[in-house]
């Protein structure tokens, strides 16, 4: 949101005011549209990058506002979160070595960065999701001090009226609610921009979204949220529910997410897109400085469309059509928003030589799409390149089921080959960065399929959060190396380094995948799991869900030693358990959760939150992270 003087709506007045702006700023829009005032023959590109910033045991780093004051310079500003940056890129004239250009400002501006943050220990990573990331750097504390932010939490909260609800299947699954809009800060993207005309934004803006799940497909590099393993590009879904409003009531209604693909192809104009926008959304934001753009056109003036700009600001979709003045010309572009950060720098600028490519070359025969192709079907391939990346087929013209590795090396990439070279695109660039495109998807190594598989192998010789930091400092180590993601090696555990990079709060030993008893179970309930799944200790919950007890094997021994056969035949789990048990909390230091073992005489730990179980420690996790620390000091 480029605007910083905006501010919540607060009252029906301000609203009315508001909305006023904002379809004056619709009839001087379509008013500069029939005069011939919109940017015609240029065609630029551009790019938004935006990192995590971590410190020296790979967690995120909230540091921004430190860094930007040292930085000094205004391509770099805020996120959400205080644990992320974001570069504008100066637009680019779309010819020549347009592409090598817009390289080497990344990396030299990724340098300066990292430059400022070594100063603090910290670090400036590529990554679509942090994979280190956890619920605790998700407190509204984290959030960037800034207006606009609280303003913009503020606002989806109010609408949302309660907590916001996550569910993404993948491999694993994760259901979880949060209070704040704080889940989207998890997101990094790369996004491109790409200036069109008038006349060609229909077909070029329906063209953006047809060509959006090939893209997407071959470029996924998001797999890892709270060490869960979703979808190939987890952006997409976690982007739409962590700051979706609409509740489980409206299931009658048909509404559409603030964050979206869309409903429906683009026919007239980019006008036409706009409206649909506010038909569809609620005015969340205002602006407080206002313009009459009306006025300012009578005066000769480019009106800057403040009300549409801060509406548009708050509707996030995929492909989103932006307004904007250049030079002091206006200009429309589309916004590429789906493309995950990383994994590497020459990697964001092989996606873009892609893209800007497809967006260039885009064939006769595909125009008017929105006359030849189903909308839903387009919908659905962006959604499936979402859930499975390379490992899914299209729906293509003519009712054609194609894979998608098939689809973008047979059609796509030479869709983009030919739209460089018509825009003059040096030779050289264009082999350089669609070569990287074609033999990763040959290869099928994108930056989701070598995260999922070197944490899957991690995983075999270390706990969830040494495998999480090991590929989470693999990926930055690669990034180092400047070599595209086809070529990385697995990640390694010892680049998780030692173990204090893993083994500080009790949540990092902690097991979550936890076997449970009611209170209100019959005693043999509990003594043939503790049989079948060999273990000493089974927390009890209540019909609540929260823990009230705990039944080690030793209290059951006991128990059955010294009760009548008849009383063991009803006798209840509460009637025996250890009521209100010795719990921590996930925060808890693991040096502080051993002297509450020692000091409570206990050899389990129940970790809680919320008065509900999320986890177990026993004193053989303790054993297992002394062998490690006894390992690390060889």
């Amino acid at each position: 949101m480029g605007l910083q003087t905006v501010s919540i709506i607060l009252g029906s007045k301000e609203k009315d005011t508001f909305i006023k702006y904002l379809l004056n700023d619709i009839k001087a829009l379509e008013y500069m549209i029939e005069q011939g005032m919109i940017e015609e023959g240029k065609r630029r590109i551009g790019a938004e990058q935006e990192l995590c910033l971590v410190d020296n045991t790979w967690r995120p780093a909230p540091i921004i506002l430190d860094t930007l004051s040292k930085i000094k310079d205004k391509h770099f500003t805020t996120e959400l979160a205080k644990f992320n940056l974001e570069i504008n890129l100066d637009p680019l004239e779309f010819r020549g070595a347009c592409l090598t250009t817009l390289e080497q400002d990344l990396k030299e501006k990724i340098t300066v960065a990292n430059e400022v943050l070594s100063e603090y220990n910290a670090k400036a990573i590529l990554t679509g999701i942090l994979p280190t990331i956890r619920h605790k750097d998700l407190d509204i504390s984290n959030i960037t001090p800034l207006d606009r932010y609280y303003a913009l939490a503020e606002g989806l909260s109010k609408l949302k009226g309660g907590k916001f609800e996550f569910h993404i299947s993948g491999t694993d699954e994760l259901i979880t609610t949060h209070d704040t809009v704080m889940f989207e800060s998890c997101n990094t993207s790369y996004q491109l921009h790409y200036q069109v005309s008038v006349e060609e934004f229909v077909d070029l803006y329906n063209w953006a979204q047809l060509v959006s799940g090939p893209v997407l497909a071959a470029s996924t590099n998001s797999p890892l949220l709270l060490g869960k393993r979703l979808w190939r590009e987890t952006r997409i879904a976690l982007f739409q529910q962590s700051i979706d409003i609409r509740q489980a009531k409206d299931h009658l209604r048909e509404r559409s997410s603030r964050v979206s693909f869309g409903n429906k192809w683009i026919y007239e104009s980019i006008v036409e897109a706009f409206k649909e926008d506010i038909v569809r959304f609620e005015t969340l934001l205002m602006n407080d400085l206002k313009t009459n753009s009306m006025k300012m056109l009578e005066e000769g003036k480019v009106p800057t469309l403040d009300a549409l700009l801060v509406h548009n600001s708050t509707i996030y979709k995929w492909n989103r059509p932006c307004y904007g003045i250049y030079k002091g010309k206006p200009h429309f572009r589309i916004e590429n928003r789906y493309l995950a950060s990383g994994p590497t720098i020459i990697d964001q600028v092989a996606n873009a030589a892609f893209w800007f490519g497809l967006m260039a070359g885009l064939p006769d025969e595909y125009k008017n799409v929105q006359k030849k192709f189903e909308f839903d079907e387009a919908k659905t391939n962006f959604l499936k390149a979402a859930r499975d990346g390379l490992d899914n087929s299209f729906v293509w013209f003519n009712n054609i089921r194609i894979s998608a590795k098939e689809l973008i090396l047979k059609e796509m990439l030479p869709i983009a080959r030919e739209g460089l070279r018509k825009e003059n695109v040096d030779e050289k660039d264009i082999n350089r960065f669609l070569n990287i495109i074609e033999e990763r998807v040959e290869s099928g190594q994108t930056g989701s399929q070598w995260m999922l598989e070197s944490y899957s192998s991690l995983r075999k010789t270390g706990t969830r959060d040494q495998a999480l930091v090991a590929t989470t400092a693999a990926i930055y180590n690669r990034q180092q190396e400047m070599t595209p993601i086809h070529k990385w090696s697995p990640a390694n555990i010892n680049e998780a380094g030692n173990f204090l990079n893993y083994y500080l709060h009790i949540d990092q030993i902690m097991t979550t995948d936890i076997v449970t008893v009611h209170e209100n179970d019959l005693i043999d309930l509990v003594a043939n799991i503790m049989d079948w799944k060999q273990v000493k200790d089974v927390p009890v919950e209540n019909e609540e869900g929260e823990l009230v007890g705990l039944m080690t094997a030793g209290l059951l021994v006991n128990y059955l030693c010294k009760t009548s056969k008849e009383k063991k035949q009803n006798s209840r789990i509460k009637d025996v358990m250890i009521k209100n048990p010795v719990s921590v909390s996930p925060e808890t230091s693991i040096r502080d959760a051993l002297n509450t073992m020692i000091e409570e005489k206990t050899s389990c730990l129940t970790v809680v939150q919320d008065k509900r179980l999320v986890g177990v420690v026993t004193d053989r996790h303790f054993v297992k992270v002394s062998a490690k620390l006894l390992r690390d000091l060889e």
